[in-house]
């Protein structure tokens, strides 16, 4: 079956979809969906060929997971995972040459690296707040 068709199947009704009061468009929590909300262009899983990004364990990089277009039928071949914690410059240069060499969609490459270095940006550690000192009492 084509995407367009599963995604026309899928769209309204299934266990991916979190729907909020008072807000319009709804979220997906899918595996391979970059922006987490609920669209034909970012769901992971009606597209022969799509990415996601997730946290190490050790906090420490982030791991890629992409689907492979020639195992479609076979979905536990079907992911490949590829942890990259060279640096965060190296690391998102190493994501877009993989996604471009791979010949990944277009659409997805500046998604993917907004949600690799904000993977990043959330594993640096927070400055420590500083105490506010007591006023003298004259």
């Amino acid at each position: 079956m084509s995407s367009h068709l599963n995604w026309m199947i899928i769209r309204n009704n299934n266990a991916f979809l979190l729907k909020k009061r008072n807000i319009n468009k709804p979220f997906s929590t899918e595996a391979n969906n970059l922006t987490n909300l609920s669209s034909f262009r970012y769901s992971g899983v009606v597209h022969r060929k799509s990415v996601g990004i997730v946290d190490t364990p050790d906090k420490k990089g982030f791991t890629v997971v992409y689907k492979k277009a020639k195992a479609i039928n076979k979905p536990a071949k079907a992911t490949v995972k590829s942890t990259m914690k060279a640096g965060a410059r190296r690391s998102l240069h190493k994501l877009k040459v993989l996604l471009k060499k791979n010949k990944y969609r277009v659409d997805l490459t500046k998604v993917a690296l907004r949600r690799a270095s904000a993977v990043l940006r959330s594993q640096k550690p927070l400055p420590a707040k500083k105490t506010r000192t007591a006023k003298k009492a004259d």
